[in-house]
């Protein structure tokens, strides 16, 4: 099955069909840097870090680009955020930037996202947007106020066309401060006349002054990917008036489509609403990550669709931390039967446990060539986990068979997915050796017990393995264990 990515521009379902062959060029909008990175954060990054990981599995050489915002993300008052954080810490807004960047860094770091090939700075690309400024004036497109530049949305006839806005019905303010030089209330800045003691200021054609928010991401995606590219990815609460704008000002200045596919994430909620600093209703990553692993906060993420919100709760990380647990303890299990599998076996038992490894493969594959379906990717792992446990159980996986289940979860949940752990980690580490020492322990006190009659205390181990995902099996041969599907 080929890919086929859900294109917000298009509200619908498309083939993936890339400019150049075998090459895929992706932009997606990075964080502004005026504080530590949340949750929120997490899910979209998490997110595109598992498309860009499948996209490099299947085969395209990816030039991925996200951007870094430290200067011109105004809030509705029209104050910039940067500023407002260094007030805030009594720093430099340039080294407010550097702390919260590395920051972020660090925690993409920690949750396993695989680095962007180019980190754009909006202040490192000033004269990029002056020039692309420069063009939109002299296609009529904006207009120089008092040493402002506005962009003109009435110039523009597609302007709304991703967000399904029209501008007559569009209220005046909404999320865009409204100042009373503008031509029209929604028209938005390109550059804004920095006041006599603004920090963050360049010299202009216009005056000295900043750039706005929305024209950073047009002449940074352009330098680097083109006029015209392959994948735009940002979160969903961008749509209007950020990535809107995007698109306006982009096929104003260049006369060509800016890009093919628009790729959205879902916000992250907290009793329904967004998480977000103004609300003050967030969780930080790296708070998070004092109490979970990163591969749980990966699973969390991932065993949602990316399109759809997800709702944050403690016991939602509960559960998606018994969740990497199953899978773990499959990987440990499997590691530990590869020492003293058998090297052939029933011949028509290994071709069938092979048609399930190849079935897994299959299935994997079209969950995520179906618009980066992650939930349906791990379930098809927890269904190999299944019978594999089984066939480890009954002593009929043959090493063959084993590893090719572990390369299945080394490449697919590990390599594509993030939540097994790297192959560079040792194949048994101490820690899941003395897990799986444990869990013998805990077998043979209740096989005691069974013999003493003291059914009730082995009921009670059994119970309690089971509540972490253990389950016991008797047979004639004894008591084995395996992973709860």
């Amino acid at each position: 099955m080929s890919l086929i990515i859900y294109n917000v521009l298009k509200r619908e379902k498309e083939p993936f069909r890339p400019i150049v062959e075998g090459r895929v060029f992706m932009y997606v909008c990075g964080p502004t840097v005026y504080d530590h990175a949340h949750l929120g954060h997490a899910k979209t990054y998490v997110s595109f870090d598992a498309i860009v990981r499948w996209l490099r599995y299947s085969g395209y050489k990816v030039r991925y680009v996200q951007n870094i915002t430290d200067v011109g993300h105004m809030l509705d008052d029209g104050e910039d955020r940067i500023l407002k954080g260094a007030r805030r810490e009594r720093v430099e807004p340039m080294e407010l930037v550097e702390r919260y960047m590395r920051s972020y860094f660090e925690d993409m770091d920690a949750l396993g996202v695989v680095r962007p090939d180019i980190s754009p700075r909006a202040s490192a690309h000033i004269p990029e947007q002056i020039e692309m400024i420069q063009t939109l004036i002299e296609k009529g497109h904006a207009y120089v106020v008092n040493g402002s530049v506005y962009f003109s949305v009435e110039s523009d006839p597609d302007y709304g066309k991703l967000s399904g806005r029209r501008l007559e019905e569009m209220e005046a303010g909404k999320r865009i401060a409204v100042r009373d030089e503008k031509r029209h209330p929604m028209d938005f800045a390109l550059w804004v006349k920095a006041p006599e003691n603004h920090i963050l200021q360049w010299p202009s054609p216009w005056g000295r002054g900043y750039p706005g928010w929305h024209i950073e991401c047009s002449a940074m995606s352009t330098k680097y990917l083109g006029a015209n590219f392959d994948i735009h990815g940002g979160g969903i609460d961008n749509i209007f008036p950020h990535n809107e704008a995007e698109i306006a000002q982009s096929e104003c200045a260049h006369g060509v489509p800016f890009a093919n596919y628009w790729v959205l994430t879902g916000s992250l909620l907290v009793n329904g609403v967004k998480m977000s600093k103004s609300l003050g209703n967030f969780v930080t990553i790296k708070d998070a990550l004092k109490s979970h692993r990163p591969e749980a906060l990966r699973y969390f993420i991932l065993s949602g669709k990316y399109s759809n919100p997800a709702d944050y709760s403690a016991e939602a990380l509960d559960a998606a931390s018994k969740g990497v647990e199953r899978i773990d303890a499959a990987v440990r299990r499997v590691r530990d039967a590869l020492k003293h599998a058998p090297e052939s076996g029933d011949e028509g038992t290994r071709g069938q446990l092979m048609n399930l490894l190849d079935q897994t493969r299959m299935l994997f594959a079209s969950a995520m060539n179906d618009d980066f379906n992650t939930p349906l990717a791990l379930a098809a792992l927890f269904d190999m986990s299944k019978e594999i446990n089984h066939a480890i159980s009954s002593g009929i996986a043959t090493r063959q068979v084993l590893e090719q289940a572990l390369a299945i979860y080394t490449e697919l949940g590990g390599d594509v997915l993030g939540v097994v752990r790297s192959r560079a980690a040792p194949s048994t580490t101490a820690d899941s050796e003395r897990e799986v020492a444990l869990i013998e322990i805990l077998i043979e006190m209740r096989n005691e017990a069974r013999k003493a009659r003291d059914y009730a205390r082995a009921d009670a181990i059994r119970d309690r393995l089971a509540k972490l995902g253990i389950v016991l099996e008797d047979g004639p041969k004894g008591t084995s264990w395996r992973i709860a599907s």
